[in-house]
């Protein structure tokens, strides 16, 4: 899946048009609270306006509704940011393909950047609308994808543009290089053992996931709220714990899929509200009495897993073992993150609340790669096709 990066082209003089990954929280007065998605779209910049290029930013943020008042989605706060970072002035337009962003794009310099305003003001982004696709392909000589968090999407942006360019240039930027290079190494030629860990609350959001990983891993360990439904499917008790009852017949089917390479938490750290003062136990798992809930894996199935991943050549981690925002509930995927952060295996974090318990654990810089996309990150763990980059340039 090796595709063409932007340093393989010759930009000097042209446009290129980047979806890139603003998505970034705000605070309730519009100011980012988080930048880091802006900073890791900066070396893919710089490699275009430090080679005389023109560059032309488009991305999403949030969850606009067209036609309504969305102010409060503008990537106007995104644009200022990104012109602080880079110590020189970024054009902002007011819309994707109207006037003032025909205007803007049509006034660039070489090494100037232009920032269009959020895509999904437009009813077409979301839709993959081909004309809107069009419209936004016509700005540009290059195009390039910077966005991993929606590679798996197929909209406008990701896959109705670069179908437009037709023969023009269409290429990666260094993030979504990055991020196929570790998940597609990692799932087609594992240094092994190879351990993936997956947590979070649902077995259905991640059953293709577990399924696909079980064919290709030698362990696969649960954590999470998810575990308690395959204790539910193994006859235990799990008390007020968050479970999927109709999950359960899928439970059993992954249990005797996975046999051996299915571990399961040993013990289960409970409280009697979602709290951390709460009355607190720790039991083995599917004892859980009906007035506690499963808050975190228990401290020998925290053992249990570090050790494990101690052991391991390649980890791939999508999703807590527990209440990791919640003393003393983290302390389950504390212990596999500092496991992770102290091996010296291949350790790819797969977005989302894995990546932020990293960062607030300080240890994000301790293991290999943490991706930027979850819901990319998954599918890509499920094995899906991406249209987004399958369309770009082969090297």
């Amino acid at each position: 899946m090796a595709k063409q990066t932007i340093a393989d082209i010759d930009v000097a003089g042209k446009k290129v048009l980047m979806r890139v990954d603003f998505n970034v929280p705000l605070d309730k007065q519009g100011n980012i609270t988080d930048d880091r998605r802006v900073r890791m779209a900066i070396p893919s910049i710089e490699s275009v306006i430090s080679r005389g290029g023109q560059v032309i930013l488009m991305s999403h943020l949030g969850r606009p509704t067209p036609g309504e008042d969305n102010s409060k989605y503008s990537l106007k706060s995104a644009a200022e940011k990104l012109a602080e970072i880079l110590g020189k002035p970024v054009a902002f337009a007011a819309d994707t393909v109207g006037e003032d962003a025909t205007a803007k794009v049509g006034e660039l310099a070489d090494g100037g950047v232009v920032v269009l305003e959020n895509l999904r003001f437009e009813p077409g982004e979301k839709k993959g609308d081909a004309e809107f696709g069009a419209q936004l392909a016509a700005y540009a000589d290059i195009y390039c994808n910077d966005a991993f968090g929606t590679c798996h999407r197929t909209d406008a942006s990701m896959v109705a543009v670069p179908t437009a360019m037709g023969d023009k240039p269409k290429v990666v930027g260094f993030l979504v290089e990055k991020e196929i290079k570790y998940l597609t190494e990692a799932i087609g030629s594992p240094q092994r053992p190879f351990i993936a860990i997956l947590g979070g609350a649902k077995v259905s959001d991640k059953i293709m996931v577990i399924k696909n990983l079980l064919g290709i891993c030698d362990k696969v360990l649960i954590g999470g709220a998810m575990a308690y439904t395959f204790s539910l499917a193994k006859g235990g008790k799990v008390g007020k714990s968050l479970v999927e009852p109709d999950k359960v017949d899928l439970a059993k089917e992954l249990i005797e899929l996975g046999g051996d390479k299915l571990v399961l938490p040993v013990d289960t750290h409970c409280g009697d509200d979602f709290n951390s003062n709460c009355n607190k136990q720790v039991v083995k798992a599917g004892e859980i009495a009906d007035d506690f809930e499963g808050l975190d894996i228990g401290p020998e199935t925290a053992k249990l897993y570090a050790d494990i991943v101690a052991s391991a050549k390649t980890v791939i981690w999508n999703g807590p073992m527990g209440v990791f925002e919640m003393e003393p509930f983290d302390a389950g995927t504390k212990a596999v993150a500092q496991a992770l952060a102290d091996g010296d295996s291949i350790s790819i974090i797969g977005g989302g609340d894995s990546a932020s318990a990293i960062g607030q654990f300080g240890l994000a810089d301790k293991v290999s790669h943490v991706s930027t996309g979850g819901g990319a990150s998954l599918a890509m763990l499920e094995g899906k096709p991406f249209a987004a980059v399958d369309l770009l340039d082969e090297k």
